[in-house]
């Protein structure tokens, strides 16, 4: 029998910071599984460079000269749809974020987050799924939850019980699973199983698409 081969994914990425390609760069060489096919300064690079490389997923800075990452988005969006975006963005950059979102990101990630997390974002959104960076805001789950940016659209309509409701709505008030446990007395080990199976009953990736979802639903209000 023939090994099986995975074929990589092909990466993009647009950022007019030379320092920050580089540290991209050098963290994607030790992931076999991931390639990178080409870097871009700016939007109109980042564009002709997705025409000529075709990539599976672009991760791109959101405020860059000339045509920013909103833009670029959503002409590559138009142009190629079956490519997969990751907007990179700063701490204060939250309604940029959500245009990127609105724009036809499929994810998103603050500059500074662990090598674990790019990994992970890039993985999920090139299966199809959504990504919402784990330091998310609170201010920034409500502005994606009240925005025309639906990531749940395509899944069918999730009823949680009440506990899993309780569970959900002290999970966005940021308590941790032992503190839950203490607050509804059950086991750590209960909430965790709880979390798990909450996150995959309504297609969340980590915390942070849970929160959104729970606003959204009308389940959590801040």
């Amino acid at each position: 029998m023939q090994p099986t081969t995975t074929t990589p994914i092909r990466l993009l990425i647009a950022d007019d910071h030379e320092i920050f390609r580089d540290g991209v760069r050098a963290m994607l060489k030790k992931q076999k599984h991931l390639e990178l096919t080409g870097e871009a300064a700016n939007g109109e690079q980042l564009l002709a460079k997705a025409e000529e490389l075709h990539p599976d997923v672009v991760i791109t800075d959101i405020r860059m000269p000339g045509t920013d990452g909103i833009a670029a988005t959503r002409r590559l969006q138009e142009l190629m749809p079956e490519v997969s975006v990751i907007a990179l963005s700063m701490y204060d950059e939250e309604h940029l974020i959500v245009e990127m979102l609105e724009a036809g990101a499929r994810g998103y990630l603050l500059k500074n987050a662990p090598k674990e997390e790019i990994v992970q974002a890039i993985e999920t959104v090139h299966g199809g799924e959504v990504y919402f960076c784990r330091a998310t805001s609170p201010r920034l789950a409500e502005l994606i939850a009240k925005s025309s940016y639906n990531p749940f659209r395509k899944r069918p309509a999730t009823e949680l019980n009440e506990r899993e409701k309780e569970i959900v709505r002290l999970i966005c008030q940021q308590l941790s699973s032992r503190e839950i446990a203490e607050k509804i007395h059950v086991s750590h080990r209960t909430v965790e199983a709880y979390r798990d199976r909450l996150l995959d009953k309504v297609g969340a990736r980590n915390v942070a698409g849970l929160v959104v979802y729970a606003i959204r639903n009308g389940i959590y209000k801040l």
